[in-house]
């Protein structure tokens, strides 16, 4: 593993987002999805070069729906379907194939005139696909921070909200089946599927695990708590079926096992085994998070805990055997 860059997307204009990419994530190992600041999706095809040559990415298609950023994605890659969550305050399910697409809706196409304009600026534009959604999840009222497939049934999506709430919607119906309603706005949303909980962080500097199966009489099953700014991303552990890390904007990651808890007043509260900070100023909290904030974790079994932040690094920390449970 190395740092080299193998390949980079083109520029706006060539089939590319127009402004700030917001999440990206690869489908399978030759497309990629991404979506943006722009309220585009775009799917890319990735394809490695053969020799010293660098790997390249070409647009595949373009899908317009949303007419605010598109903040998360998620991918179900043996179904071709794709999640996305805006602040728009809807969630769309998509295909990945054009095939199977439905025609882009005219309201959010980029009018005609500007893209004509833009085309004298940068030169020829490319005639990428453009493709609507399969359809329009509407039920949140606030800007929708997170959506991801339920582990076990890519039927059936969670998102979380602004607006409080973790929803869980099933996707052939485009119905929204059950609404947990929680005392803060949920930025980041992770699940642990063998304890049947999802892992929602807040905008309050905790991470609250909540049972969604409409049988559940508790919506708060635990309170994690070790952070000092808001929680903006989650990742389960590879090796653990108790295991969490958290990013947050104090500048840290913490990892996390569910059933290193105790009961107090509002019920089972955890705290995190261990902080991780940011190596740009030396590892030490800066409480804030500012100039060093986290804005994205993944926890990859080969690779280790990834981050990345504010400080323009992506930072990689050791993910195996770092927990008293690790075995588990």
């Amino acid at each position: 593993m190395s740092s080299e860059i193998t390949a980079t997307s083109s520029s706006a204009g060539n089939g590319s987002h127009l402004s700030s990419i917001k999440a990206a994530k690869f489908i399978s190992p030759s497309q990629i999805a991404s979506s943006g600041t722009d309220r585009t999706v775009r799917i890319w095809k990735y394809q490695e070069a053969s020799d010293d040559l660098p790997a390249v990415m070409s647009p595949q298609i373009e899908l317009y729906s949303h007419v605010a950023s598109v903040d998360s994605i998620a991918v179900h890659q043996p179904s071709h379907r794709l999640l996305s969550a805006s602040a728009d305050h809807s969630v769309c399910l998509w295909s990945t194939r054009k095939s199977d697409a439905p025609a882009a809706p005219d309201s959010c196409l980029p009018a005609k005139s500007s893209r004509s304009a833009k085309r004298r600026k940068i030169g020829p534009a490319t005639s990428t696909p453009q493709r609507g959604p399969l359809s329009s999840l509407k039920s949140h009222t606030a800007p929708v921070s997170s959506v991801i497939f339920a582990p076990n049934d890519p039927t059936v999506a969670y998102s979380t909200s602004w607006d409080h709430g973790l929803k869980t919607w099933d996707l052939p119906t485009s119905s929204p089946v059950d609404t947990r309603s929680t005392a803060h706005a949920l930025l980041s949303l992770a699940t642990l599927p063998h304890l049947n909980l999802v892992a929602a962080g807040t905008s309050a500097r905790h991470i609250t695990l909540i049972d969604p199966r409409v049988s559940a009489t508790n919506i708060v099953a635990m309170i994690l708590r070790g952070h000092t700014n808001a929680v903006v991303s989650l990742a389960t552990d590879p090796h653990s079926t108790y295991g969490l890390a958290s990013g947050s904007h104090d500048g840290t990651c913490r990892v996390w096992d569910v059933r290193s808890t105790k009961t107090e007043k509002e019920g089972r509260v955890g705290q995190s085994m261990y902080s991780i900070g940011r190596e740009s100023v030396g590892g030490e909290s800066r409480g804030s998070g500012d100039g060093v904030k986290v804005f994205g974790i993944l926890w990859d079994p080969d690779v280790g805990i990834v981050s990345a932040g504010e400080d323009k690094k992506v930072q990689i920390n050791r993910g195996k055997n770092i927990g008293p449970h690790a075995q588990s």
